[in-house]
């Protein structure tokens, strides 16, 4: 069973302008986090992590940035509308995604979104409430619900 991709709404007072962003705005959106955490949001997708078979992008990016989308959003991508998710680049070690969101191809220098899965599972959640400024209740996650913070809440 999949578990829920969660973005907990921004704790800055005034919020962030890219959190959440506005959907006409063109930006780079980067998601990552450890695989473990990935996988428990995407169990059905098949993972490369053999550099030397890999493939671009691999199912589990598009995958991802689908999610990621849906998250940030609050709908599904716009199929019918051109740009509207671009997967632009992945990593494997500490997998992530890389799309863009209406991004024109000649912006060398697009405003950029980073989001980090943090692993709640295997200490807890110590981690997490030692170096986040908002405290959480692992039982609210664990089997349940994968974290997922933007760098500047």
């Amino acid at each position: 069973m999949a578990l829920e991709l969660y973005i907990p709404p921004c704790i800055s007072s005034s919020a962030h302008p890219l959190h959440p962003p506005p959907l006409e705005q063109p930006l780079r959106i980067q998601i990552e986090g450890p695989l473990a955490s990935i996988q428990k949001l995407l169990p059905e997708v098949s993972w490369h992590t053999d550099t030397a078979s890999l493939v671009f992008p691999q199912p589990a990016g598009p995958g991802l940035a689908r999610l990621a989308y849906q998250k940030i959003y609050g709908q599904e991508v716009r199929l019918e509308v051109a740009g509207d998710m671009v997967v632009r680049d992945e990593h494997i070690d500490y997998y992530g995604v890389t799309f863009d969101h209406l991004v024109p191809a000649d912006d060398p220098d697009p405003k950029v979104l980073q989001i980090n899965i943090i692993e709640i599972d295997n200490d807890g959640g110590a981690y997490t409430n030692e170096y986040l400024p908002f405290a959480v209740d692992p039982a609210e996650y664990i089997g349940k619900k994968v974290l997922a913070v933007p760098r500047y809440c």
